[in-house]
């Protein structure tokens, strides 16, 4: 890994002590001078699949019969005192809190709530979720992609990120924007072609460039280059790399290639290992 590296290691709801310490475990292995834990903070209640590809034993051990799953609590006390707990164990590793909200433009107040309960380095807002056709709740892609035209979920998305963007102030960095691309339903669609979503990514992109915050370069489904070159081309002055690392053999993969990508288009690593890539040209 290259020594100017960080990650964004993001754990469910309430991640055990002991997650957090194999994870600073594997990242002092790695030779990776920080990390960070953005744990999700969600509020939205959404139905999740409770068999097929894409159903999880944990999510639907969450859920009613039915699938619809109500977010825990986020325990932000708890959460701070294992990142101290971590950070005394570990002092040669640079450890940020954080925390990753979904569709903070829909929980404004909740959002607060958390961030007002003490320090979180690193703020990420996403959108996981849509609203059902029928107006009958909420699901994540691949409930959309059973509903509906797999190109109208992907504009419908993007057209979500503009509105959450907008709509929020909370955060400083937009996490996977092709989030809908790692359920893309190929056998129906065929293979996923970013130039199908040019306007709709340039759109999204350009207005969270405006906004000033950085973009995510999730490395869970490396994200498209082309798209990283449209940010460049909107404007966009920072960008950051999220592993989504729900176990700790899952940290920092993927980042040897999503550095190189970065640098390639013109980002370059900042004077310390934990702060944002910058735009140089």
């Amino acid at each position: 890994m290259p020594a100017d590296s960080h990650v964004h290691s993001e754990w469910s709801w309430d991640a055990p002590m002991g997650s957090m310490h194999r994870s600073c475990v594997r990242a002092v292995d790695l030779g990776l001078p920080a990390i960070a834990f953005t744990e999700h903070l969600d509020h939205t209640v959404w139905t999740v699949a409770v068999e097929g590809p894409f159903a999880s034993d944990y999510l639907t051990g969450l859920a009613t019969p039915e699938g619809r799953l109500t977010p825990p609590r986020f325990d932000a006390y708890g959460y701070l005192e294992a990142i101290e707990e971590c950070r005394d164990r570990f002092p040669g590793l640079r450890i940020l809190s954080g925390v990753e909200m979904g569709e903070p433009h829909w929980h404004a107040a909740a959002a607060a709530e958390v961030l007002g309960a003490g320090r979180f380095d690193r703020v990420l807002g996403s959108l996981h979720c849509l609203p059902l056709p029928d107006g009958d709740g909420f699901t994540e892609p691949p409930g959309q992609y059973e509903r509906r035209e797999a190109v109208e979920v992907v504009r419908e998305y993007l057209a979500e990120v503009v509105r959450l963007v907008e709509g929020s102030d909370a955060f400083s960095v937009l996490a996977h924007i092709d989030y809908p691309v790692r359920y893309w339903p190929q056998q129906e669609a065929g293979p996923f072609d970013p130039s199908a979503f040019e306007d709709e990514f340039r759109h999204a992109l350009r207005v969270t460039a405006q906004s000033g915050r950085a973009l995510e370069i999730s490395t869970r489904i490396p994200l498209h280059a082309t798209i990283l070159r449209w940010w460049h081309e909107e404007g966009g002055d920072a960008v950051t790399f999220g592993s989504d690392a729900h176990e700790p053999l899952a940290i920092a993969r993927g980042f040897r290639e999503a550095t190189q990508m970065a640098r390639a288009h013109g980002f370059r690593p900042g004077p310390n290992p934990y702060d944002l890539w910058a735009r140089v040209n």
